[in-house]
């Protein structure tokens, strides 16, 4: 049986991954000159779509890079894409690149964008993190100041994310100036006095969708919400621990930097919490999300 070989989208057609390729001169490979979106899709459905298109505009316009397509024709091609790849639960990843040119720093007049889109079968975590959590470590946030683009130059978050690789662990905790700003991969959520807090969106993290999410279905739930600026003592003592992102959704982090996040267990309200976020996800599977 021959290996499943999945269909991307690049140079304005689709074709199967091993005859996608981009010239050495793309500026996606010189100087990490682009950005990404990502965006998971439940049963052939891709979650939040308009969401995630706004998000991938705010970061073309961070990089003064005009937006290829409408957003007709991005969910157009998202669909297609959906379509030619196997399974209902999908990962869609998208980035454009300033295009190709003679390596310069500056913006090279009236070339095309590079736009390349590939979708990986969506995986979720393990039943049994969710019921023990995860741990994390805690480091200086050394990025640039524009952490809101969503670029793909994440030489820093691939370092930062080392760290928490060679310590065991599966995220670090970013802290600016002692206050929290967010995960090398991740939003992070605290939980003290039994109310969630959030940091504010700002140009120090990614404006997360499933940040979003979480924060909507708390306000709908009666759940206590706080966004603002959260210390580094807050994140240190905090009852419970979490991080979101598309991939992980919302994971406890049960462990910081070697001792236990409350009693080392997930706590009560990262329960319910991920209790309305599947139901919120079966929604978005029957078309009502």
């Amino acid at each position: 049986m021959s290996e499943y070989m999945p269909i991307v989208y690049l140079h304005d057609a689709f074709m199967p991954i091993d005859q996608a390729h981009v010239p050495v001169l793309d500026r996606g490979f010189i100087f990490g000159d682009g950005v990404y979106e990502v965006i998971p899709v439940y049963s052939r459905r891709p979650f939040r779509l308009q969401e995630h298109l706004q998000r991938l505009q705010h970061s073309l316009d961070g990089i003064r890079l005009q937006n290829p397509h409408a957003d007709q024709e991005w969910a157009d091609l998202v669909t297609q894409l959906i379509a030619r790849n196997d399974g209902d639960d999908q990962s869609v990843y998208m980035q454009i690149t300033r295009g190709v040119a003679r390596r310069d720093h500056a913006f090279p007049p009236g070339i095309k964008p590079t736009v390349f889109m590939m979708s990986n079968p969506m995986t979720v975590p393990p039943a049994e993190l969710r019921d023990t959590g995860v741990s994390a470590i805690t480091a200086p946030d050394n990025r640039w100041l524009r952490c809101d683009i969503k670029a793909t130059s994440l030489l820093s978050n691939v370092l930062l994310r080392q760290l928490a690789v060679d310590a065991g662990a599966v995220e670090v905790i970013l802290l600016r100036d002692q206050f929290l700003t967010e995960g090398a991969a991740s939003n992070i959520f605290v939980v003290q006095n039994g109310m969630l807090l959030a940091p504010p969106k700002n140009h120090l993290m990614l404006p997360g969708i499933t940040y979003d999410v979480v924060i909507e279905l708390a306000v709908a739930n009666n759940i206590l919400c706080e966004v603002r600026p959260i210390a580094e003592h807050e994140v240190r003592t905090a009852q419970e621990l979490w991080q979101t992102s598309s991939l992980r959704e919302v994971m406890p982090i049960t462990l910081l930097d070697g001792n236990p996040v409350g009693d080392g267990k997930p706590g009560p309200l990262f329960q319910k919490m991920y209790a309305l976020y599947q139901d919120y996800k079966q929604a978005v599977r029957a078309g009502k999300g």
